[in-house]
């Protein structure tokens, strides 16, 4: 004891000869700067004064302060010697452990890892089924948005998640963005039970109660899954979001030591300490055990200590007792790092904030400029217990809701080689003419919009039907109330494209999983295509849809029509009688209206018949545009008894059902105008017949307006671009058809 009080004496002289040499030199200098600088770490201050005066004073000061701590040292060990139970000042971290302080998100002075702003950094995710497809975007937003350095994303998908995505980024056209897939389903094949298993696959013999399922265990497989020169890689969960720049946890690699290979956090639950309920058995844990949302691989290192098989030899003995993964992969890390702890770097707890329910998660930040990455890896996600809870959801939905267009940015001062469709758009878009008086239309024509498919659950089996048929149509926010009458109406797959901002289509996901109609459905499809542009893109929409129909016929009609009741089984049966498949032909369903929202649906022919006697029914649009379906010979229509032919006239755009493989709309057309007619033309062009089916029969329900008929009605130019858009196609239809075309030309003349 005696010992530890004279070095407790000698630290306090220390301490105030220090004290006053600082404040002499303050007084000497005049300058509160010069003072800050010597109080400050060298990182944070100026640089110094090359006067010999001031550099000798700043020397001794730099010496008492070393003398004053290598007497904390020795008091630290005074201390230990005696007993008190008292923590040692002078503590150092273990090889394999982050230094002191860096488990806390208040440093002095951290020695920063510099990343190059032109390095590719590798950010590797397991991806599979709609949903995890629709919760990845908002992780890539997240990123995005704060990133300053080129990006490799690596997707291991199912083939549902590889359709979604690969359609999500080609359309996303983000630059210095690259995209590969992996087939996680080479990684889950065949099964191996009871152990030992001599030739096992990769993961599909690990039993898993996680609800993650099969594709919880995939990131064990990385090594052999992502490209055998890759030699590091960031590892994600779907449900992270990133509230930094992601090079910042990049960098954290030249941290390592030469024997990890493998950063981690520190799981912020008690799971793996046992204590959770009456006989719970978790699997072996370093202390706390870590959490595997946010992991940094060496793989080169891995690869080199033979990692798939220390993880499946470690998984197969833990199995043999635990019978089952309770936590997925995140089990199987932690049992091979409890065996070999050497392996692993403790990442600060900022990296991967756990807001699961009773975790220790407010102790990784003080203030918001701590969080780095927050994991929302409870079951309940958003509605987790938090007492900051509401903050990180705001941080969460301000990406959610994020405009994905505003993340198409260049990265100034990185060159990176653009994608050949980047290339041909932009050379397209650089010879439009601004002065053209119809460089507006143009432009939009070119516009690349995001598309995300499936964005629902969708789990129609198109049987090997060869007379089955989808309706396909398309929409904005404001005919979403059409949405549950058309189900009602139609039992068949359905296929819709929707046009929304970012923030609408998390608002129509909320409507749609709110009804119970639409919640019931899994046979109806939904792609959003992402907003952009002065023009509604209708005939973009309507091939988005028409792209992704799995039968082989489809029904090609509008959202404001509800067919009538028992149109799919019927148009089935047409498609059979007539014998569709060995002749090119369009059934056409004669379209009706109704001026009143509220409306008793006819349930047969005869009852529509009488209605439209009464006067509470209409034949389509024959008060403005009569031109449009007159050719459908309403009179005929109304006694006839079998299919009956018509010849295409001007004008003409009945709905009609046809093979998928029909022609495409033209996207020239947005807006309102002609995007209908020029199908039906095209539709003529290669000789499809025109044929009335006698018992079917839609109906037009009323709505507001359009902007876009609005501006077509108030605008001559509007008018007179389109004017000029359809003699542009006509000069097309005339070189792709030859001379069977001049008759559309002739006709539209003579008007």
């Amino acid at each position: 004891m005696l010992r530890s009080w004279r070095v407790k004496l000698k630290l306090l002289l220390a301490t105030v000869t220090l004290a006053v040499l600082l404040s002499w030199l303050y007084l000497f200098m005049g300058s509160l700067e010069y003072g800050r600088f010597l109080l400050l770490p060298p990182c944070l201050g100026e640089q110094p004064s090359r006067d010999a005066e001031r550099e000798a004073l700043a020397s001794r000061v730099r010496r008492v302060e070393e003398e004053n701590q290598q007497l904390r040292r020795q008091l630290g060990q005074a201390q230990a010697e005696g007993g008190d139970g008292s923590p040692q000042w002078g503590a150092s971290a273990e090889d394999g452990d982050p230094p002191r302080g860096e488990r806390s998100n208040r440093t002095a002075c951290p020695k920063q890892q510099t990343v190059h702003k032109c390095e590719l950094l590798h950010v590797a995710i397991v991806c599979a089924g709609h949903n995890a497809s629709r919760d990845v975007v908002t992780l890539v937003k997240s990123i995005l948005f704060h990133r300053k350095n080129p990006l490799h994303f690596h997707f291991i998908t199912d083939s549902v998640a590889h359709q979604i995505l690969q359609t999500l980024f080609q359309s996303w056209m983000v630059p210095s963005v690259h995209i590969s897939f992996y087939n996680a389903d080479d990684l889950k094949a065949g099964t191996c039970f009871p152990f030992p298993c001599p030739n096992p696959p990769e993961v599909s013999w690990i039993p898993n109660k996680h609800y993650s399922g099969i594709y919880g265990l995939m990131k064990l497989t990385l090594t052999k899954a992502l490209p055998s020169n890759l030699s590091k890689v960031i590892v994600l969960d779907t449900d992270i979001t990133f509230a930094t720049d992601i090079a910042e946890l990049w960098a954290v690699f030249g941290k390592f030591s030469d024997k990890q290979v493998i950063g981690l956090v520190e799981n912020q639950s008690d799971w793996y300490l046992g204590n959770l309920w009456k006989n719970h058995k978790p699997w072996p844990a370093l202390g706390r055990g870590f959490n595997t949302g946010v992991i940094l691989l060496l793989l080169d290192r891995l690869r080199r200590l033979g990692w798939e098989q220390m993880w499946r030899l470690t998984a197969e003995r833990e199995l043999m007792s635990m019978l089952s993964t309770s936590l997925a992969d995140q089990d199987i890390f932690n049992a091979v790092i409890k065996q070999s702890p050497a392996l692993v770097y403790q990442l600060p707890c900022f990296w991967n904030v756990q807001l699961s329910d009773h975790t220790r998660s407010e102790q990784c930040y003080t203030e918001v400029s701590d969080l780095k990455v927050i994991h929302w890896n409870s079951p309940k996600k958003l509605r987790v217990k938090n007492k900051h809870v509401e903050f990180f959801r705001n941080l969460y939905l301000t990406f959610l809701e994020y405009d994905g267009n505003l993340l198409r940015r260049e990265l100034f001062g990185c060159a990176s080689l653009p994608s050949p469709p980047s290339n041909q758009l932009q050379q397209a878009l650089e010879e439009l003419d601004e002065d053209d008086p119809c460089y507006d239309f143009r432009r939009q024509h070119l516009t690349q919009h995001r598309i995300h498919l499936f964005f629902l659950q969708y789990e129609f089996l198109a049987l090997p039907n060869p007379t089955d048929v989808t309706l396909v149509a398309q929409l904005s926010m404001d005919r979403l109330q059409m949405l549950e009458a058309i189900c009602k109406h139609w039992a068949g797959p359905i296929s819709l494209a929707l046009y929304m901002s970012d923030a609408e289509a998390q608002q129509f996901l909320r409507y749609a999983q709110a009804s119970e109609v639409l919640s019931a459905r899994r046979n109806v499809a939904y792609h959003i295509v992402y907003k952009e542009g002065q023009f509604y893109p209708i005939n973009l929409l309507r091939n988005v849809a028409l792209a992704n129909t799995q039968t082989p016929y489809v029904f090609l009609t509008d959202i404001d029509f509800l067919p009538m009741y028992g149109l799919y089984d019927y148009l089935r049966n047409s498609i059979q009688q007539l014998e569709l498949p060995q002749r090119k032909a369009a059934l056409i369903v004669p379209a009706f209206e109704t001026l009143h929202y509220r409306l008793t649906f006819p349930k047969s022919k005869a009852e529509l018949l009488s209605m439209l006697d009464m006067g509470s029914l209409y034949t389509f649009r024959y008060h403005v545009w009569p031109k449009g379906h007159a050719p459908t010979d309403y009179a005929k229509w109304r006694t006839a008894t079998v299919p009956y032919r018509v010849a295409w006239q001007p004008d003409f755009e009945p709905y009609v059902v046809v093979r998928r493989d029909c022609p495409k709309y033209d996207q020239r057309f947005v807006g309102f105008g002609w995007n209908k007619v020029s199908h039906i033309m095209e539709l003529d062009a290669q000789e499809y017949e025109l044929l009335v089916l006698p018992n079917a029969f839609m109906i037009h329900m009323p709505h507001a307006p359009s902007f876009d008929i609005s501006k077509f009605r108030l605008s001559a130019g509007y008018r007179g671009c389109l004017q000029t858009l359809r003699e542009e196609f006509h000069q097309d239809l005339s070189r792709r058809y030859g001379a069977a075309a001049l008759k559309y030309l002739t006709a539209e003349r003579s008007l």
